[in-house]
């Protein structure tokens, strides 16, 4: 892999330096916060997209935190005596945070960017210059060893996850540490991996600039840096699952055929959980003309795993080469060149027979369930983040159904989850609708057909009668067999329960 056009990264063995620099910036209010009282929304916006002109205009005082923003986030060189005002300049020239250009001016090593931690933490995500965030323009740098920030994947993942007390978690392909960086909240023991050596470097400086107890980093790919005998309460990789040609770019190419990386990367997380252990992922996944692209996601679920994969969106093999194109900006590019490279990207997909490519999420959790359960779906719709404590509400449901016959099913008692409403469809003027929908405002925000009976039962469920109670009593109402009734309704239930829409009570 060649750096050899990258900045010199500052030095990770200094802490003393480190901790004053977190200071000085938190004291001149560098911060998420801060950042947006100065730059005003639209301006904080366009900087999430790399997009620096607003924020260009909006810096154009001579305050601290004006000249800290030109510095570390927008790339433009600041004289020496603003700089010593507010930082310790000479321990940052020397350990490499900054460095001299022409006349006395300084300018920034890294990228340094304020991050929002979830429970109001001001934390900072350092990458390569230039190199924050994706955007339309592509990235700031075409070397292949570039070490991005936080981009709209990474919050996603960090969202997702689920954020319950561990001993030992594992961040596999760690980036900028963003992974890392969350899961020093609430776990014990953080390692993290890459297969990029610079990646490793600058997760040690996102750690220690946010003022985080150090991980345990390890050079190397996928799983190949864990000892066999290591298990962990927690994975998460954001890997490099894009489908291309080549490995041109190591934080999204990840050198195996098609979908073979994301596929291994699955396969291989279910023998490193612990019991109970979580693991989540994004990665992305062919649609291969003749297969069922459910079927191809089930196979990749390992022994003893649950499963939950949910498709988040599809796109034909032309949208996606032009998004990973534009990604790497190609397209501003020799015309001739980029031609050349859209092609490979076609042909590469039409020699594997891929139609489109999906993008979503997959969570393992490691169960002692002698039939796991592995729940593969498409949902495109918006949905309501962090969705952390919506997966794992997902698995806790999934152990009650498993431990509950119908005939238990029936003896217990359920409670109508918060903030479901009920829509009725139908003609303007019709005596009984077509149909009756619940839908969420919280988490998933799902939709879900519901006969009458269904909405019937689920608007009664308050947890003071059982469900066999309250089938009989609509079925009084309805005339009809109340023994028939309790036989076909389970089903209905019980993808009520599955999906959230009602809780088993107590």
């Amino acid at each position: 892999m060649s750096n050899a056009s990258l900045s010199p990264l500052p030095s990770a063995d200094r802490p003393d330096v480190t901790a004053g620099l977190r200071d000085a910036l938190l004291g001149a209010s560098f911060t998420a916060d801060g950042l947006l009282e100065l730059l005003g929304a639209p301006a904080y916006a366009a900087l999430a997209r790399s997009e620096i002109v607003p924020a260009l205009r909006a810096t154009r005082g001579d305050t601290p935190l004006e000249m800290l923003v030109r510095l570390f986030l927008l790339q433009q060189p600041v004289p020496h005596a603003r700089v010593a005002d507010v930082l310790p300049v000479d321990a940052c020239l020397e350990s490499g945070w900054l460095v001299r250009t022409a006349g006395d001016e300084l300018a920034a090593t890294v990228d340094v960017r304020p991050y929002g931690g979830p429970g109001g933490e001001d934390w900072f995500i350092v990458s390569d210059l230039g190199c924050a965030v994706g955007g339309a323009g592509g990235i700031g740098s075409r070397n292949e060893g570039v070490v991005l920030g936080v981009g709209g994947a990474s919050t996603t993942l960090a969202g997702i996850t689920v954020r319950t007390p561990v001993d030992s978690a594992l961040d596999l392909g760690t980036g900028s540490g963003i992974q890392a960086l969350h899961a020093a909240r609430h776990a014990t023991r953080v390692t993290a991996t890459d297969v990029n050596p610079r990646a490793l470097h600058i997760t040690a400086l996102t750690l220690a600039l946010s003022g985080v107890p150090a991980a345990d980093l390890r050079e190397g790919s996928l799983f190949e840096p864990v000892g066999e005998d290591e298990t962990y309460d927690l994975i998460v990789s954001n890997p490099p699952f894009v489908i291309s040609p080549g490995a041109r770019l190591t934080y999204r190419d990840g050198g195996m055929g098609g979908d073979d990386l994301c596929r291994t990367l699955v396969q291989q997380a279910g023998e490193r959980l612990n019991e109970g252990g979580f693991a989540q992922f994004l990665a992305n996944w062919q649609h291969v003309e003749g297969e069922d692209w459910t079927d191809r996601l089930r196979s990749w679920v390992p022994r003893g795993c649950d499963a939950w994969i949910v498709q988040r969106e599809v796109q034909d093999v032309a949208q996606y080469a032009e998004l990973w194109l534009r990604d790497a900006g190609d397209h501003r590019e020799d015309a001739a060149e980029y031609q050349a490279r859209y092609d490979a990207w076609l042909d590469e997909f039409e020699a594997r027979k891929v139609k489109a490519v999906g993008f979503g999420w997959i969570t393992l959790r490691r169960t002692g369930s002698a039939v796991p359960s592995v729940t593969v779906e498409e949902w495109p719709h918006p949905v309501e983040q962090p969705l952390g404590p919506a997966v794992r509400a997902h698995f806790d449901r999934i152990d009650w159904l498993r431990a509950h016959d119908d005939a238990a099913l029936l003896e217990a008692h359920f409670l109508l989850a918060p903030e479901i409403v009920q829509e009725q469809v139908g003609l303007p003027g019709a005596e009984d609708p077509e149909h009756v929908v619940l839908r969420q405002h919280r988490g998933m925000r799902r939709a879900t057909k519901v006969d009458t009976v269904g909405a019937g039962f689920a608007g009664v469920c308050d947890g003071t009668m059982s469900a066999g109670r309250i089938l009989d009593a609509i079925a009084q109402l309805m005339g009809e067999d109340p023994v028939l009734l309790r036989d076909r309704t389970p089903a209905q239930i019980r993808l009520l329960v599955e999906q959230g829409f009602l809780e088993p009570a107590g």
